[in-house]
């Protein structure tokens, strides 16, 4: 018996090492870990906001900027030795996180701070000579989530641009883009469709983080005019381009109400194209926003054996039934899948929403995919109207995806020239 209980000891003493191991590499909200990797922010407070010291600085934030002690970058800056704060500037959902999408953002005064806030998502996006009347550099700090159509890096080009116009500094406090820095699926937007959800001809999944993309927005002369600003990356420490969001140590903050994990930004770019279109619901209204594909006229079971049976790599299709609380199909109950991502590494997002779509126009070929008012915003987050006409066209997946990701080579080419991490 004696042995037996030194041994239940020591055996209670291994799992509770090995348990205490995982705790700490979690970096938990009790702080046992510090995170793999340093922000912006949290670079440039290390240096001791040289770039900025001395200086008037306007910010460009949501609630996303964060220090990695979950500081806003807001009272970092307002409080940092030698430098002043005199402007914020607030993008969709605005500077504190409590605009809907969608919703016009308001001039205010920060409650925290007294800074006065303007608005880039109403009837400004780009800031005006008014607005940058007291300003000498603009900071750029907000977590994206790497798909195109997420409307900040159309805010951060126009910032840009109005910096470059009004002869004032630039600086972007890098992040990580979730979804790696590798990924990169569907074709460059076709500037006929430039809108606020597609600013850029770049592809959908575009891997790079913001500051590589603002590095190449000014290198490749994209800004109006041709115009370039003076642009400072702040660059993180000990990100790497393999790396998915869980693998850095940062809390997450949602960018906006339905990306509220990291890996929602795998599932918006799975689902979010499709669910412009209003037809097949895909989980926003639901607490599992992007994750779902349903309608009340969708047998479940039909469709997940339809999905399965295309074997994707990396992808299980779940039949369930579901009722949104809120917009498209309120209160009424829906037939669909929950799409349960397996192999992250192997699959291909975007792909997943056409399939999605093919599955229904051949279980439900009376239910008619585009011919309402909604086929111009699904042209404009796809970046051209072939995706669209192809469906209509009864051309086969195959056919589709191969259009979807086609004109990547020039894109992958000059990307390489402005890439900061390995």
């Amino acid at each position: 018996m004696r042995n037996n209980s030194r041994f239940a000891v020591s055996s209670f003493q291994l799992v509770a090492g090995v348990v205490m191991a995982f705790l700490a590499g979690a970096n938990l909200a009790w702080g046992q870990a510090r995170p793999v990797v340093e922000t912006g922010i949290d670079v440039l407070a290390a240096d001791g906001f040289k770039p900025l010291v001395g200086k008037r600085v306007g910010l460009i934030t949501n609630p996303t900027g964060i220090t990695r002690d979950y500081r806003s970058t807001v009272d970092a800056l307002f409080h940092a030795p030698g430098v002043k704060l005199v402007a914020l500037y607030g993008p969709e959902h605005g500077v504190r996180g409590d605009v809907p999408a969608g919703a016009h953002v308001g001039d205010s005064r920060d409650s925290v701070t007294g800074v006065p806030v303007y608005s880039l998502y109403g009837k400004t996006s780009k800031p005006n000579a008014e607005m940058l009347r007291d300003v000498d550099v603009l900071v750029y700090d907000i977590q994206d989530n790497g798909s195109r159509s997420y409307t900040y890096i159309t805010t951060m080009t126009k910032c840009m641009e109005a910096a470059a116009e009004h002869n004032k500094a630039f600086v972007v406090l890098d992040r990580p883009n979730p979804l790696t820095g590798n990924r990169i699926e569907g074709r460059p937007l076709d500037l006929k469709f430039r809108s606020g959800v597609g600013y850029l001809s770049i592809p959908y999944v575009y891997g790079m983080t913001c500051g590589e993309l603002a590095r190449m927005i000014n290198g490749e002369g994209w800004l109006a005019n041709g115009v370039k600003c003076k642009l400072t990356v702040v660059p993180m420490r000990g990100w790497k381009r393999d790396m998915w969001f869980d693998e850095t140590g940062l809390p997450w903050v949602p960018p906006s109400p339905h990306v509220p994990r990291a890996d929602s930004s795998m599932f918006y770019a799975a689902t979010g194209i499709m669910g412009e279109l209003h037809v097949v619901n895909e989980g926003v209204g639901y607490p599992l926003p992007f994750e779902l594909a349903g309608a009340p006229w969708i047998d479940a079971e039909k469709l997940a054996e339809e999905l399965n049976g295309r074997r994707l790599p990396g992808v299980y299709f779940r039949a369930c039934y579901y009722q949104p609380y809120y917009t498209q199909y309120e209160k009424q109950r829906c037939g669909g899948v929950q799409i349960h991502i397996t192999d992250r590494d192997a699959i291909r997002l975007t792909p997943i929403q056409f399939h999605i779509m093919d599955a229904v126009r051949k279980l439900y070929p009376d239910q008619k995919l585009f011919g309402n008012k909604r086929d111009s915003m699904f042209d404009k987050v796809c970046g051209t109207d072939q995706i669209r006409q192809a469906f209509l066209d009864g051309k086969p997946i195959e056919e589709i995806l191969k259009i979807w990701n086609s004109g990547l080579e020039p894109f992958m080419a000059k990307r390489a020239k402005y890439l900061m991490y390995k």
